[in-house]
């Protein structure tokens, strides 16, 4: 039986939507890693990015092989391991009525999933001493948004992305960040701008002044809060 491929991928955008990125590591059964790549999208949502990166590790690897991908965006990987079956019963539509959104990546990993064993593993993001390999996907992917540039193994690059050091985060208030008045994301979601730094269940973090909404799981990114 073949060994299994332990790999992790991630997505980037700086300003969700904004210049985006995506990318994948991947490594030996012991869990080192042997190549990655990386690549622009644009202008795109976190949550585009997370998918597509999940679409091009799929790409890349032996479908025969099992393999292990580690991530940490909660939202791509239950979109493909929770929601997807509601989703199809429903006619592409979630639990409020609502069309999918990115359905057309979640349709193309779906097809690439058939078939293949594959374990998903979720990591916690931008953690001190946390998951190597999500640490080298994560930093080629904000590269990648950034530079709008393609990069990794089969373009040429010797070795792998040095991950910048993770600087202690200053102490978050709690409870949900309070704005005067709530608009709406067009898709039915209130949103308000958050008056403090915090993190989506999606994994992915928001800066003060970025619009958030609340749904199920807690306070987020508006696409994250109309998924379900």
């Amino acid at each position: 039986m073949s060994e299994q491929i332990i790999a992790a991928c991630d997505g980037a955008s700086k300003g969700n939507p904004g210049p985006a990125g995506w990318a994948w590591v991947v490594a030996d059964a012991t869990g080192t890693p042997e190549r990655w790549e990386a690549g622009p999208l644009g202008k795109a949502t976190n949550n585009i990015a997370e998918l597509t990166a999940l679409e091009r590790l799929l790409e890349a690897t032996d479908p025969a092989v099992p393999m292990q991908v580690r991530m940490d965006s909660q939202y791509a990987m239950n979109a493909v391991t929770k929601w997807l079956p509601g989703w199809k019963r429903n006619g592409w539509k979630t639990s409020s009525g609502s069309p999918v959104a990115n359905r057309d990546l979640v349709v193309r990993i779906d097809a690439l999933l058939a078939g293949r064993t594959v374990e998903f593993r979720y990591v916690p993001a931008h953690q001190e001493n946390g998951d190597p390999l999500n640490a080298i996907a994560d930093q080629a992917a904000s590269d990648a948004a950034s530079l709008q540039q393609a990069a990794g193994t089969a373009q040429g690059a010797e070795g792998m992305p040095v991950p910048a050091p993770r600087e202690a985060s200053a102490p978050r208030r709690s409870g949900p960040p309070k704005s005067r008045k709530p608009r709406s994301s067009g898709n039915g979601t209130a949103t308000i701008k958050a008056k403090f730094a915090g993190r989506c269940p999606c994994g992915q973090s928001y800066a003060v002044g970025e619009k958030i909404s609340k749904g199920e799981r807690g306070w987020g990114h508006p696409s994250c809060a109309s998924a379900t």
